[in-house]
């Protein structure tokens, strides 16, 4: 089975090779200090410093598998397929709550990138498949667990 594909924008692939490289050059050596120095205070098999710290290094490496295979799999976003007409990955669309009347901005990104409190979603979610493809002044209904929520597309921008 292939890989699935992880899509991202320039910004969210410039984040995860800074947290990868944090990762390899001062938390691998942080941890391997740690280990070391848990080693120092000798019987390790009832060392809770110990374990914590080769707990830690699995997590990392963990981490670091996880990161190396988001970037071989990356498909950048590119900015000039971004159109102001449609809404699309990478858009920024402003969106107003016909319930409440609150207008809303959300960048649409890969489900790698999503962050809520980035207002960046992903166009796997519910709010971001409803409004792929659509135009300003369209109208989506969004399926939600609490019922159904409608928006309107007031504007589409590029990144």
């Amino acid at each position: 089975m292939p890989e699935k594909q992880i899509i991202l924008t320039a910004e969210g692939l410039k984040k995860i090779e800074q947290k990868l490289d944090h990762l390899k050059s001062v938390r691998r050596r942080e941890v391997a200090e740690r280990i070391k120095q848990a080693i120092e205070f000798g019987d390790i098999s009832e060392n809770s410093e110990y374990e914590d710290a080769k707990n830690e290094q699995a997590f990392i490496e963990g981490e670091i598998l996880t990161l190396e295979k988001m970037l071989r799999n990356a498909k950048l976003i590119d900015e000039d397929e971004i159109s102001a007409e449609v809404v699309s990955l990478g858009s920024t669309v402003v969106l107003k709550d016909l319930e409440f009347g609150d207008d809303l901005e959300y960048t649409i990104v890969g489900s790698a990138e999503a962050d809520p409190t980035e207002f960046k979603i992903s166009n796997e979610s519910p709010v971001g498949e409803a409004i792929m493809g659509q135009k300003v002044g369209s109208v989506v209904e969004v399926h939600v667990p609490a019922g159904t929520l409608k928006y309107e597309i007031m504007d589409i921008k590029g990144l």
